[in-house]
């Protein structure tokens, strides 16, 4: 299965409305969001955040988060850290657990984490 057809899957297993297979650097590598959605800004902003709660992490002696969760009124954002080079961003409703989002994800993430 391809990443576009994994990130698709998401929709079925988690309700994802948005979902992004993004480079630490900010570049898409594949995604699946809403045609009236920046992918390229919506990437640059996932990985901007880890990068900064990585950096906030560290300055504390303290580990590189796994994981980085956001909640608007109607939306939750999880961004996790795949790999050394790759991170996945899920976007679901708020309603959605962060768990069941990372259970859905492990397909990507171990796919991710052989490249």
């Amino acid at each position: 299965m391809m990443y576009g057809e994994m990130l698709t899957s998401l929709k079925n297993d988690c309700n994802a409305m948005a979902s992004a297979i993004v480079s630490k650097d900010g570049s898409v590598v594949a995604s699946d969001v809403p045609e009236d959605i920046s992918k390229e800004t919506f990437a640059i902003m996932s990985a901007t955040i880890l990068g900064a709660s990585t950096t906030a992490a560290t300055e504390l002696k303290k580990e590189a988060p796994t994981r980085v969760v956001f909640e608007s009124e109607d939306t939750k954002t999880i961004i996790m850290n795949a790999s050394r080079r790759r991170i996945l961003v899920v976007v679901v409703p708020v309603s959605t657990e962060s768990d069941l989002v990372e259970e859905s994800s492990q397909v990507i993430l171990t796919a991710l984490r052989k490249e």
